[in-house]
């Protein structure tokens, strides 16, 4: 049977070393903060371990024996690997360190997000963060089953039994117009005044909770709207609009899609507003995601 090497005690090896720098009993008792005859102690039992004397102690000198030569860069190394180690863990303890999985709504890619991330970098910047453009139906699935840690999404479910919500924003709907359309020459547009023109949106299946929102601000102007087109993201559906395929509601921040033959207007009343989460796993304690959601409350630096 293979025999195991014989680890040999970290506060030994600490009293070796330091020893082995000062070469003189009583400084290096005074850098370990002991007396000298427990530091005598230790060495001797580390002797005893070893097999041989590690110091030759002629009257007035202290130098190392060939034994205590070769055994001294391993004593170094195993000490730097230890503390090397509990830095490392107490990173990742703190959060300070460690890989974020984070899902994104992609229309705050042009918002809030970029700030987001770059405050995160410079408080945290021994995170790696692992972003994923996701609607809302794929972030809810990927935040229950852990492919990630935290979304950022657009109208989360109420009540969710396994996850948690916060609102990071709300902001106003616009309506989305080809240049064509009459409405467009408007400053401003009623919701009810759409309710004759065929409508783009995003499917239901891709995010429940806007599509509902939309359809119940529609039903509350008197109307149905008549879906002709659907598409996933954002910029698909405003291509479409240029096209005269159709109107559509979006959340304000989808005007910075730059399209010359989109217009986008404000809608009256001015209160119909669509919200923006972060959501994680109820329970998930991770300083990682702890960190994140601080950052979100503090804001940018």
């Amino acid at each position: 049977m293979e025999r195991r090497p014989e680890l040999l005690p970290l506060p030994q090896l600490h009293a070796f070393v330091v020893l082995a720098e000062e070469l003189h009993f009583g400084h290096a008792a005074d850098r370990l903060g002991i007396a000298q005859p427990p530091l005598s102690q230790q060495i001797r039992r580390l002797e005893d371990k070893v097999g041989h004397a590690l110091f030759t102690r002629p009257p007035g000198r202290v130098a190392l024996t060939p034994a205590g030569r070769e055994l001294l860069p391993a004593a170094r190394h195993a000490l730097t690997g230890l503390a090397d180690g509990l830095a490392a863990a107490r990173a990742a303890g703190s959060g300070r360190t460690g890989r974020l999985r984070i899902g994104f709504a992609a229309s705050l890619a042009v918002t809030v997000l970029p700030g987001l991330l770059r405050t995160h970098r410079e408080r945290y910047p021994g995170v790696d963060l692992d972003i994923r453009e996701m609607t809302t139906a794929p972030q809810l699935v990927a935040l229950r089953d852990g492919t990630i840690d935290v979304g950022l999404l657009r109208e989360p479910p109420e009540g969710d039994p396994e996850l948690a919500f916060r609102t990071l924003l709300t902001e106003p709907f616009v309506a989305v117009l080809p240049t064509s359309h009459p409405l467009a020459a408007h400053r401003t547009v009623a919701l009810a005044d759409l309710a004759d023109s065929p409508f783009v949106l995003l499917p239901r299946e891709a995010g429940p909770g806007l599509h509902d929102r939309i359809t119940a601000l529609c039903a509350t102007a008197g109307f149905t709207p008549r879906v002709t087109q659907q598409a996933v993201e954002w910029q698909t559906v405003c291509a479409l609009v240029e096209t005269g395929l159709g109107v559509s509601l979006a959340p304000a921040a989808i005007r910075r899609i730059r399209l010359g033959g989109v217009a986008f207007r404000p809608l009256t009343p001015g209160d119909a507003r669509t919200r923006v989460s972060v959501g994680r796993r109820r329970g998930d304690q991770r300083p990682l995601v702890a960190n994140l959601l601080e950052t979100i409350a503090v804001g940018p630096a």
